[in-house]
């Protein structure tokens, strides 16, 4: 490798999605969350952490954005929200489901860590993990701890 290394920084991140007002109903309607900008007929995009915007792109015209780069598709992805208790994983679960998510797992103890989690899918099928990891904490520079 020569020179420094690259920042590890993700400002972005953009799903396809096949039915964007699905997205929109589940996202904003179901979750309440404010959209940073909404483009109708084509992208939502939401503020999810300092610095770091989710967006739901129609999936067409995500494909014609990327000009074709999306021919291998990545699979195996998860977006997480841990969450400071046992009792708000329930919540969030509830909350998701109401606004038209699918459990896929109930709350339930995980197999690694102590970890207190439920996976469910939003209606485009972007799988989220609703978790209590009580080895997990921020600190008020943004460092993640995963002890």
């Amino acid at each position: 490798m020569t020179g420094a290394p690259l920042d590890r920084r993700v400002h972005f991140m953009t799903l396809a999605t096949a039915d964007l007002d699905a997205a929109r109903r589940f996202y904003v309607d179901g979750l309440g969350w404010e959209p940073l900008l909404d483009v109708a007929d084509e992208i939502v995009f939401f503020q999810v952490a300092p610095g770091l915007v989710l967006g739901f792109f129609e999936a067409e015209k995500f494909a014609a954005d990327v000009a074709g780069a999306t021919t291998n598709i990545v699979a195996g992805v998860t977006l997480a929200h841990n969450v400071g208790d046992r009792d708000a994983v329930h919540a969030v679960v509830d909350r998701m489901a109401a606004s038209g998510g699918t459990v896929v797992t109930a709350p339930e103890d995980g197999a690694f860590g102590g970890i207190f989690h439920a996976i469910v899918r939003d209606p485009n099928g972007v799988v989220w993990e609703v978790a209590h990891n009580p080895g997990w904490h921020v600190d008020d520079d943004g460092t993640v701890h995963l002890g």
